[in-house]
């Protein structure tokens, strides 16, 4: 298991990561508003604005503050 550090100290295992996805089209902004209603939402941004939704495969959604880009170059590192 790896964990991936997703902004400010917050971390989430790589091996559970689906997707990792810009917060601006609206299919993605309707998966996070269906998530907040089921309590599956998990806000990792610390106040700041959200870059980048990491979709999980127990259907948790986690906000972050990196960009998508970033969290996938911290995902290819070793």
């Amino acid at each position: 298991m790896k964990l991936i550090n997703i902004g400010y100290g917050n971390m989430v295992s790589s091996d559970k990561i689906v997707a990792v996805v810009s917060p601006e089209a609206a299919p993605v902004k309707r998966i996070v508003q269906e998530a907040k209603a089921k309590n599956l939402a998990v806000d990792a941004t610390c106040g700041r604005k959200c870059k980048a939704v990491i979709v999980t495969d127990s259907d948790h959604v986690v906000l972050s503050a990196l960009s998508p880009e970033a969290i996938g170059n911290r995902t290819e590192e070793d």
